[in-house]
């Protein structure tokens, strides 16, 4: 996976490619492990990358949460992780490797941890106090890192079914809790039927994370405005895979008004 970042100051803009965004990694008690991530620099100038490890959370509805996330919570794993290089300048069309290494405490207990490693980019060249006074906004990115270490089982609930539509598209919303220690992710399905139970639709629930002992949201698109459904009601069933025994099963009642 890779995401473009851009900056506009007063002179140039700043483009970076950081590839991956996700690592997940499974670990044990007391294991080392080391990862790189690359960052390609598409700008017309030389840009200045500052690598740090960041504490996260998610929130209700997915977005990663760096401000504000609690520091040394019970399921980081930001004091595991060092970074190498922390700083580096790379000249433009080049490439840059950030490496970072994760070591597990020998009594890390089976949980699903995480961290972040943040990336800020900034001009290289010219007075850096005056550089800092053009920029308009810091550009960043991070690379999230899930350490799954031991198989702690799965204990995912599904505790609603919401109908939200906006101007472009109608969503089936499956509130989720992760009562369990274990990162999931979800994968599934979601099928509308129609008069007679006839299918008329069948879309895949995202692949999204669900975060231990915490409640989100799952949003599935059941119809937009390029393929409308007829004015009616329809039954929804929703089935989705957090890699429990059973699968997550709900149903619920679209209506569709004139």
């Amino acid at each position: 996976m890779a995401l473009l970042i851009g900056a506009l100051s007063a002179t140039a803009q700043i483009s970076v490619e950081v590839s991956p965004l996700r690592v997940e990694l499974q670990s044990g008690p007391g294991s080392n492990s080391t990862q790189a991530v690359t960052l390609n620099n598409g700008s017309p100038e030389a840009v200045r990358v500052r690598a740090r490890v960041s504490d996260w959370d998610l929130s209700r509805d997915g977005a990663p949460q760096f401000e504000g996330a609690k520091e040394n919570a019970p399921y980081s794993a930001t004091s595991w992780v060092r970074v190498a290089p922390p700083e580096q300048v790379i000249d433009p069309g080049k490439e840059g490797t950030v490496r970072f290494t994760v070591t597990v405490p020998a009594d890390a207990a089976p949980s699903g941890y995480r961290t972040g490693i943040l990336f800020e980019f900034l001009p290289a060249s010219g007075d850096p106090v005056a550089r800092k006074r053009e920029v308009q906004f810091r550009s960043r990115v991070a690379t999230l890192v899930y350490v799954n270490v031991g198989e702690p089982p799965a204990t995912v609930e599904l505790n609603d079914l919401l109908t939200r539509s906006t101007a472009q598209q109608t969503q089936i919303v499956a509130v989720l809790a992760n009562t369990g220690k274990r990162n999931v992710r979800t994968k599934g399905t979601m099928t509308v039927f129609g008069e007679g139970g006839k299918p008329l639709a069948q879309v895949p629930v995202p692949d999204v994370p669900v975060l231990p002992e915490s409640e989100r949201e799952v949003a599935i698109v059941a119809f937009d405005t390029t393929k409308p459904l007829p004015p009616g009601e329809y039954r929804v069933e929703v089935r989705i895979d957090v890699g429990m025994a059973a699968l997550i099963v709900g149903e619920t009642t679209l209506k569709v008004q004139r």
